[in-house]
């Protein structure tokens, strides 16, 4: 099942940042460390190029500090970017963002030029709580669901930095079937636009391979060690962490949706460990196969589109 979520408003963000991204200095996207190529929005880059561009990488406290090493790098090595760690919620790490801003664009700063911040990202990803964090008030709505912000503000964080908030927002169509998982786990698309215990399966596909430990611990499965839960089906794992954690049917069945919601709401509250979902090798093969059956189906398309034309003979209405 292809994971897709662009609303209403999300069309009116995609405006709102191609007008405004005119007279902006510097571009803050804002991405999920634990997910940090899932959540970085191809359609933003296309809107905001050839602008310097900051990703912050936030819920850093979440993620794996080594794979997040890994994302830092490949992002601080890009033209015109750099990338720095955060979690959104700790005032003296936020600060780092304002000097990065004057570090991207050297020439902007005073009351005659002042800098000029656009911040964007995917829903959910932690830009409220930072600019919270940024202006020590509650001047945006914060809640642990994505589309909670809706309209663009403008926020003055000195005399001499003007700050651009706009909506989360995702792209019209996820190629990467990964992306679209992850983003799920994470909490980034509606709650209807997925199925809870398919999402909750791939997940948990991921960590048996990945962080067993993490599942074990948490989940007391003191009787499967890595090698055995990495053999077992993802199926039989979520069902064995629904009979730990009591979510039964009658006659011993588990309740199986309960156990999906279960699994993702213990990954997003941290409490299987720090976890990240991809590396930048992992992620750049699942953006080339997501490119190539991408164009595959385009070609399909627009063969299909070809055979339904009519030939100029039977258009015209004449003999060859």
């Amino acid at each position: 099942m292809a994971i897709q979520w662009f609303p209403g408003h999300m069309y009116s963000t995609q405006k709102a940042i191609t007008e405004r991204v005119k007279d902006i200095d510097v571009v803050i996207e804002l991405l999920d460390a634990r997910l940090p190529g899932s959540s970085a929005n191809p359609m933003l880059a296309e809107l905001t190029a050839g602008r310097p561009t900051l990703k912050v990488l936030n819920k850093q406290d979440l993620a794996d500090p080594e794979r997040t090493a890994l994302w830092l790098a490949y992002y601080n090595a890009l033209p015109a970017t750099r990338a720095i760690p955060l979690d959104a919620s700790q005032t003296t790490p936020a600060q780092q963002i304002v000097k990065a801003c004057h570090e991207l664009s050297p020439n902007r700063g005073g009351l005659a030029k002042p800098m000029r911040v656009l911040i964007c990202g995917i829903p959910n990803v932690g830009k409220s709580t930072l600019i919270n964090t940024l202006t020590g008030s509650r001047k945006a709505k914060t809640g642990d669901e994505a589309g909670i912000t809706k309209l663009e503000q403008r926020i003055t964080l000195t005399d001499d930095f003007y700050l651009w908030d706009t909506p989360g927002m995702l792209w019209p169509r996820i190629i990467v079937p990964r992306s679209g998982y992850n983003l799920a786990a994470s909490g980034a698309v509606g709650r209807n636009a997925f199925d809870e215990e398919e999402v909750a399966l791939e997940l948990l596909g991921y960590l048996k391979s990945n962080y067993a430990a993490g599942i074990a611990a948490r989940f007391k499965l003191v009787e499967l060690d890595a090698e055995t839960m990495a053999d077992m089906k993802d199926e039989a794992l979520l069902d064995t962490i629904g009979r730990k954690r009591g979510a039964l049917l009658g006659k011993g069945r588990v309740n199986l949706q309960k156990a999906a919601e279960i699994v993702m709401h213990e990954f997003r509250a941290g409490n299987l460990g720090r976890i990240t979902l991809e590396t930048p090798e992992e992620f750049a093969v699942w953006l080339a196969e997501g490119q190539r059956a991408d164009a595959e189906r385009a070609a399909k398309k627009a063969a299909r589109k070809q055979k339904g034309k009519p030939k100029p003979e039977a258009a015209s209405g004449q003999d060859a």
